[in-house]
């Protein structure tokens, strides 16, 4: 009896305690799949206004450890081996494209461009190839209506750009598969084209505008788009979970940070509006996301959730019923059953947040 009580005691007195202890359940999955999801894992959890669970996993074998040590060579970098940590920074691919999208309605919110405007408005090149009434909505959607080279090709011709455009050119001459706003294509095209109306009408380059209205009032001090000549606003970031968890908190209370507004509660909710409407012929989606809807640069999964996937296995989201945030950093590229561990993950963590 002593000692029952004695526990309760302890519960009362050190919630946090009792809080992180529950999620035994997750720090499980997190070990048991690690080495599917390329040796090392990291997941952070943020719910009323702190982190409540954060578990890091490394299991890297020696083929995981080789491949790292490969690439890292090919960047000129050296391989970094060690645990994740909250601080860890890697590319987050497309995880960056709801970076993107939020940085696109910062415009809307001071009225500088409008959901309804036309590309052509602005990049008189794409009117000039049967493009240039493509509206913003369609470019932050994924529902421009152009047929996009597969990724592979899509990121050497871009990565070969001296300036974005270039990129705007190679874009013009791609092919068209159907009107904009009625085929729903999942690519880097649209926030391309979005990124390049945002330095049309700023005069300053994208990885300007995103360090002044997003990283710098967000406190996101390791994420960026890298130094290249052109910045790729669908897949180009690089972020660590701390500062990916600055960004959610700011989904998760409607637009503000720390007492800031960020963007308004009106952005926010049209980022969350799914977009792929029973008229919509989807034409490509990542097997990732696949039968979920899109709003602008987030997948709606329903229940109140949205989330951003990457390719290389980080995976963002924001339960808006539960009322909390959580970051999972991981670099693999092989995305077999990848939406279904995602839906286990974020049950698992739904059945622990109270």
């Amino acid at each position: 009896m002593k000692s029952i009580v004695l526990m309760m005691l302890v519960m009362l007195a050190f919630p946090g305690a009792h809080a992180q202890q529950s999620f035994s359940r997750v720090d499980q999955w997190l070990d048991s799949h690690a080495d599917e999801m390329g040796g090392r894992l990291i997941l952070v959890v943020y719910k009323d206004g702190k982190m409540i669970y954060s578990h890091a996993v490394n299991q890297m074998n020696g083929k995981q450890r080789m491949l790292a040590r490969l690439m890292a060579e090919r960047q000129g970098k050296q391989p970094d081996l060690n645990d994740y940590t909250e601080m860890t920074r890697q590319p987050i691919a497309s995880c960056s494209k709801w970076l993107s999208a939020a940085l696109v309605m910062t415009f809307i919110d001071d009225g500088k461009i409008q959901l309804t405007d036309t590309v052509g408005k602005f990049l008189p090149g794409l009117s000039k190839n049967g493009k240039g009434s493509i509206t913003i909505s369609d470019c932050l959607s994924h529902m421009t209506g152009i047929l996009s080279p597969d990724l592979k090709e899509d990121l050497k011709e871009k990565r070969h750009a001296k300036n974005m455009d270039e990129i705007i050119e190679q874009i013009a001459a791609y092919p068209v598969e159907g009107a904009p706003g009625t085929v729903f294509r999942y690519s880097n095209t649209g926030l391309q084209i979005a990124g390049a109306v945002l330095e049309k009408i700023s005069g300053k380059s994208f990885e300007t505008l995103f360090a002044e209205r997003i990283t710098q009032p967000l406190g996101m001090k390791n994420t960026d788009f890298g130094k290249g000549a052109v910045a790729l606003p669908a897949g180009g970031a690089s972020s660590t979970p701390e500062d990916y968890i600055h960004f959610l908190t700011m989904i998760l209370n409607k637009g503000t940070f720390k007492g800031k507004r960020i963007l308004s509660e009106t952005s926010i909710a049209q980022m969350q509006v799914n977009r792929i409407t029973p008229d919509v012929r989807v034409a490509y989606a990542p097997t990732e996301a696949e039968e979920v809807g899109y709003g602008y640069g987030e997948w709606i999964m329903g229940n109140g959730t949205v989330s951003s996937p990457g390719l290389f296995g980080s995976y963002p989201w924001v339960n808006n019923e539960k009322g909390y945030c959580a970051f999972l950093m991981a670099f693999y590229l092989k995305n077999n059953g990848r939406q279904a561990k995602y839906a286990e993950l974020r049950k698992l963590v739904d059945e622990q947040i109270r």
